[in-house]
């Protein structure tokens, strides 16, 4: 893979992780989509990792 890709790959898994948290939020207010919004939080920080790990591998 090249810089881009992986620039691109990293910026990807963050803005999952930040639509996750968004997702979290609305099973906070009652609508539950898919997930709970624990599990949403969890998606969204495992998602965050992989984005920083690649954005500080190359």
């Amino acid at each position: 893979m090249t810089k881009k890709d992986v620039a691109t790959a990293s910026k990807v898994l963050v803005g999952g992780a930040v639509a996750a948290v968004v997702l979290a939020g609305f099973g906070y207010l009652g609508v539950d989509i898919w997930l709970a919004s624990t599990q949403w939080l969890l998606v969204a920080s495992v998602l965050a990792l992989f984005g920083i790990y690649l954005k500080m591998g190359r």
